[in-house]
């Protein structure tokens, strides 16, 4: 197996530049050398590395670039990062993984734990709407807005009125 210096991906012998970041492959010399697996933030980042310490797998998480976090504002950790193990304890930690639900059996990372399974693709067809309906459509929306917002106007100084009069 080869794999990459620069952001740990394995790759097969036969690749010659990593997909990632277009880097050059190397050969792994070293069964203890760090490989990627897969990447997670907060809660299913925290419970991967648990499912992976539980089976005695060691495993480290780096940020990913360009990401930012929320941790100084509210405490809690959102950004992703990418898990790491060592090479020798790769296949191990995969079936981990495949385990927890955190990887699909074909290497299909799992980001969503909500569950699709009643998704229809029928409901996600939009109508084309031509320009006449668009602009008629448009016009009816502003009027609507138009009257909330005088609606919330009247309403408020009608109220104000009304205490005002209790108090006079």
């Amino acid at each position: 197996m080869k794999y990459c210096k620069k952001c740990k991906h394995l790759h097969n012998d036969s690749e010659e530049l990593c997909t990632a970041c277009k880097k050059p492959l190397y050969e792994i010399t070293d069964e203890n050398t760090p490989v990627y697996i897969m990447s997670a933030g907060g809660f299913e980042l925290q419970r991967i590395k648990t499912a992976l310490e539980d089976s005695k797998i060691p495993c480290d998480s780096i940020p990913q670039k360009y990401t930012t976090s929320a941790k100084a504002v509210t405490g809690y950790d959102s950004s992703y990062q990418d898990i790491m193990v060592p090479y020798a304890a790769y296949e191990k930690a995969y079936d981990v993984l495949i385990g927890i639900g955190a990887i699909k059996d074909g290497n299909e990372e799992i980001i969503d734990d909500t569950d699709n399974s009643e998704y229809n693709a029928e409901m996600e067809e939009f109508e084309q709407m031509d320009s006449k309906k668009r602009l008629i459509v448009r016009i009816v929306s502003a009027i609507f807005l138009i009257m909330i917002f005088a609606f919330v106007i009247y309403g408020t100084d009608f109220i104000t009125g009304f205490i005002k009069g209790l108090f006079s």
